[in-house]
């Protein structure tokens, strides 16, 4: 009797070495892997290679989707804690694990779903949605993600996260009345260009990421341009003369550039100020170029009698814009 068990139990040993071997020499799983560092979580789902059990069907490449409790069950170990641990820790308790019945696992694992990091990103951004982490993740790389702000949006974004995520390192950084979150304040153009590294966080699951619509940021050319028309900052302060003069396509033969005005409200007032700008020196390199901030309208000049289009501009700001564009 025992001769028949020791044989069994060999045959068993030698069936999942095989298993192992072969599932070695198959390609590897073109799945995007994390670097060290990613803590897997529930919902998460993985491939794990290099195991198959001989008593079942199961596949050594099904995908194995990791709990709401953090468990996935394994075919001759059964129960393993797989949430909280990172991919190489995982890798490392299967093998210890499977050690009791292989002389050298050398079990793979690979996160082919990533679901237990989401981040929320929403708001004036390219792809606005539910985003997943994949490890240490900066807030740029997950604006990247959403594919970057989009053309109309404003100058802020908002972090908001849970406290029990612990409360945003950055100063500014406040709780809500609630008292379940910490959210701070910051200017989108500065994380986009590196200005301020300090506030480039790194991002936590459940954090969410507003982008500020920009209604109010936007630039106006009109006159005797190409492509007359409201432009956005697109996160910017400010935007150049020469920027918002290209954007509108460049002036017509008739233009007055010597003559161009910039219409900006005074703050606080409901009046419009005038300011000169020359392009024509500005365009040679011999005066400094100019800047436009939000709401600002750069108007052209002609030398010739035109009727310009000025529907786009906001109402308040139609009278000043006429006397500006055929006064001069």
């Amino acid at each position: 009797m025992k001769s028949i068990v020791h044989a069994s139990l060999a045959v068993f040993v030698m069936l999942t070495i095989a298993v192992v071997y072969a599932a070695a020499q198959q390609p590897t799983v073109t799945a995007a892997q994390p670097g060290s560092g990613y803590v897997l979580g529930p919902d998460d789902e993985i491939m794990i290679r290099g195991i198959e059990d001989p008593d079942t069907s199961a596949k050594p490449d099904k995908p194995v989707l990791i709990g709401t409790n953090g468990n996935i069950t394994l075919p001759m170990i059964g129960h393993v804690k797989a949430g909280g641990l990172t991919v190489e820790q995982l890798e490392a308790e299967l093998n210890r694990r499977f050690k009791v019945f292989i002389q050298d696992p050398q079990i793979s694992v690979t996160v082919t779903e990533f679901r237990s990091q989401p981040v929320s990103v929403f708001g004036a951004v390219t792809k606005p949605g539910v985003v997943q982490l994949r490890g240490g993740q900066t807030l740029y790389e997950v604006l990247s993600l959403a594919g970057g702000p989009s053309e109309t949006a404003g100058s802020l974004l908002t972090v908001t996260r849970p406290r029990q995520s612990g409360e945003i390192p950055l100063p500014g950084a406040r709780v809500d009345p609630t008292g379940q979150f910490s959210s701070v304040e910051l200017n989108v153009q500065e994380i986009l260009e590196g200005k301020n590294p300090a506030a480039n966080i790194e991002i936590e699951p459940h954090d969410v990421i507003s982008v500020s619509e920009g209604s109010s940021s936007m630039i106006y050319v009109v006159g005797d341009v190409k492509h007359a028309g409201a432009f956005p900052l697109g996160g910017r302060h400010n935007l150049s003369v020469l920027h918002a003069l290209s954007m509108a396509g460049g002036l017509e033969h008739t233009a007055k550039p010597a003559k161009a005005r910039i219409v900006r409200s005074a703050p606080g007032e409901l009046k419009y100020q005038e300011i000169a700008v020359n392009l024509k020196q500005i365009l040679a390199g011999k005066a400094q170029d100019v800047g436009m901030g939000p709401q600002d309208v750069l108007v052209v000049p002609s030398s010739a009698s035109k009727s310009f289009a000025t529907w786009f501009l906001p109402s308040t700001v139609g009278a000043a814009v006429s006397a500006a564009i055929y006064h001069y």
